[in-house]
């Protein structure tokens, strides 16, 4: 068995048994968990995707846990935004793009920091709030223009 279809395997029974569970969580603003509702590239359904998400100026920062090819990012990345439900409310996201790891590391806080440093995870994505004042990803969360080294 290779390890495409290894991964592939994980997620779908991840996807069959936690993720019921975590978006129940996600819905009720319970716990870590936010939800992300995201259009699919394909089939233009709505989704949604229960992630652990680290709230910061100008939006979330989102650990890439199983890399940039599963599907909630890739749609978000083709669609250029996508809806977070944060603790119960809706927050619209208007881009996103990648972000420095040592700084997303951060953005979770201690104890997860280490233990994202211990994982040796690096990969980060800024999702940029929408605001009705819509200044720049850059005015309002300057770190988010440097992408990750």
């Amino acid at each position: 068995m290779t390890a495409g279809r290894v991964k592939r395997t994980f997620l779908t029974v991840l996807k069959h048994t936690l993720n019921p569970l975590t978006l129940r969580a996600a819905r009720r603003g319970r716990g870590p968990f936010a939800l992300v509702r995201h259009v699919g590239r394909k089939s233009g359904a709505t989704y949604e995707t229960p992630l652990i998400l680290a709230r910061v100026p100008g939006g979330f920062i989102a650990e890439l846990t199983y890399g940039p090819e599963v599907n909630w990012y890739r749609n978000i990345v083709a669609a250029g935004r996508c809806t977070v439900v944060w603790r119960g409310r809706e927050h619209p996201v208007d881009g996103i793009e990648p972000y420095d790891a040592e700084a997303g590391r951060r953005a979770f806080g201690f104890p997860a920091s280490a233990l994202l440093k211990l994982l040796r995870r690096h990969e980060f994505r800024f999702l940029h709030e929408a605001r009705a004042d819509a200044g720049s990803a850059e005015a309002t969360h300057p770190e988010a223009s440097h992408p990750e080294a």
